[in-house]
């Protein structure tokens, strides 16, 4: 399967990872020198405890923000979220806050309508997938969600428009993003245990996917398409 579309799109896909790379040798650097105890997992976890119950629901709000707002991705908060609090808690705080900020997006747009997805959203994911939300059924759905690297979070926003019930819509989204959040929250659990080869193939292994995923979101868009067709929920 051909993951780029060109010399030019292997070229910036290339490039993406090299600065991201450089991002994250950098971010290791300054933490290691202004915040050492983040490296030791059990002083960090102290530091954490002393926010009480305050800390998980600040990563239960971070998790809303990001579906809402997506300033960074999803699996990077559920990575920090299995690094501090383990991978049973980590994946319930994720998924929790996904949850949550889904529905929200999904309200927002039912309540305020298409120009305010239009603006939230670029243009050029609502013209990609507009049409496939509003056709795709249940199982298209979470065949779509369960993939790395499309736009998800987009898709929140864009079922709000369609007549899709929110509580269908939520279930279709649990069952499939729970698979990428238990694998990234778990990653990060062994990141802080010390067994950083196995955490790091693991997030090796979801960047990959994440790549193909949105290098081929068109390709995977008409093959969810095809393959399944809306039902009403």
């Amino acid at each position: 399967m051909q993951i780029f579309s060109s010399s030019d799109a292997r070229k910036r896909g290339f490039l993406v990872a090299v600065l991201v790379s450089i991002a994250f040798v950098l971010l290791y650097l300054l933490v290691h020198r202004y915040a050492p105890f983040v490296f030791r997992p059990d002083e960090l976890r102290a530091w954490i405890d002393q926010f009480g119950f305050l800390a998980p629901v600040v990563f239960v709000l971070v998790q809303v923000v990001q579906v809402v707002v997506a300033p960074i991705p999803g699996q990077a908060v559920a990575l920090v979220a299995g690094y501090l609090f383990g991978p049973v808690a980590g994946t319930v705080y994720s998924i929790t806050g996904v949850l949550i900020g889904s529905a929200i997006a999904f309200l927002l747009a039912d309540r305020y309508g298409r120009t305010f997805v239009e603006d939230v959203l670029h243009e050029d994911v609502v013209a990609r997938f507009d049409e496939f939300v509003e056709r795709v059924g249940f199982p298209g759905l979470v065949v779509f969600v369960v993939i790395p690297g499309l736009p998800d979070d987009a898709v929140c926003f864009l079922a709000g428009l369609t007549k899709w019930r929110l509580r269908t819509f939520m279930v279709a989204i649990a069952i499939g993003r729970l698979p990428a959040y238990v694998l990234t929250v778990y990653a990060g659990g062994k990141l802080a245990s010390g067994e950083f080869l196995e955490g790091i193939v693991i997030i090796g292994s979801l960047i990959v996917a994440s790549a193909i995923g949105y290098y081929k979101r068109e390709a995977i868009r008409d093959v969810v398409g095809r393959l399944w067709k809306r039902t009403p929920p």
